[in-house]
């Protein structure tokens, strides 16, 4: 079975399917509708948007204008990361649904254990309250799964403890050369699936030259390399084009990379995307 074709069980027996479109800084309109149209002309069945995207329009368009049955689909939205309370994340939850023109939704989770604006801040109380409104839709069945992202294992202690359901995901940074190991243990030591956004480093990764000779070893793209990575590290990559051949191309990772070879590629160290 193809790679594309694959899923992991969440600790629900939903399955997610492995490798994901990612729409983060896909706009609003004609790019984000043709490009998730695209996505599942090619074999996607995993697409994954957010509030803070401001696309869930033209995304939730694109899946219902493509033909497929919406239970073939499998989507993911994401609370503004600056909602931290019961009332408010119910409100945003619903109004999610509205905007991709759904009944129900796959997967949603808090974008981030702070606002952006205010990264760092203590906003525990807050994600406890966030989150019990989510576990409200999730038993009303308006919501397969539930989860988090960009959270540490104190914070999603902070929730396990205060909350009934533990996260299905953790949708966190992850690629070569960012070490979030850490973070993974405790989610599999919780059977929590690890999500993978950025995992092309947002393209810096790609001129990588470590990268570009192990990508020649195989004859496929850095981009391939870096997807297969992390599929072998059992994390779930969401890679993100709006360009034809690279949506295609993202999905052909059916190769092994040899145990020796990933050994290198773990000796990467850094997070590009911080260079100047």
């Amino acid at each position: 079975m193809k790679t594309l074709h694959q899923s992991f069980e969440l600790s629900n027996g939903v399955l997610l399917p492995k490798i994901g479109f990612g729409t983060w800084q896909v706009k609003n309109g004609e790019e984000a509708y043709q490009s998730v149209l695209l996505a599942l002309k090619h074999g996607y069945r995993h697409i994954d948007t957010a509030q803070g995207y401001q696309n869930e329009e033209s995304v939730g368009r694109a899946i219902r204008d493509s033909g497929i049955p919406r239970e073939e689909i499998f989507v993911t939205t994401k609370l503004e990361s600056h909602i931290k309370d019961y009332v408010g994340a119910l409100k945003a939850f619903d109004q999610s649904l509205v905007a991709l023109g759904f009944d129900y939704l796959d997967l949603f989770i808090i974008h981030a254990p702070w606002p952006w604006s205010e990264m760092g801040k203590d906003c525990r109380e807050g994600n406890v309250l966030a989150y019990k409104a989510m576990e409200l839709r999730y038993k009303e069945g308006k919501v397969k799964a539930i989860g988090v992202s960009n959270f540490s294992p104190d914070d999603i202690e902070n929730i396990i403890t205060h909350c009934e359901v533990i996260p299905h995901v953790n949708q966190i940074g992850y690629f070569i050369g960012l070490d979030q190991q850490k973070t993974i243990d405790y989610c599999r030591k919780h059977n929590i699936i690890v999500e993978a956004y950025s995992p092309l480093g947002i393209g810096y990764l790609l001129s990588n030259p470590n990268i570009q000779e192990v990508a020649k070893k195989y004859n496929v793209s850095p981009a391939q390399i870096c997807i297969r990575y992390c599929i072998q590290k059992d994390t779930a990559p969401l890679p993100k084009s709006t360009h034809e051949q690279r949506i295609l191309e993202n999905t052909q990772v059916d190769f092994e990379i040899a145990p020796e070879d990933m050994a290198f590629l773990d000796t990467i160290k850094g997070d590009p995307r911080r260079w100047s």
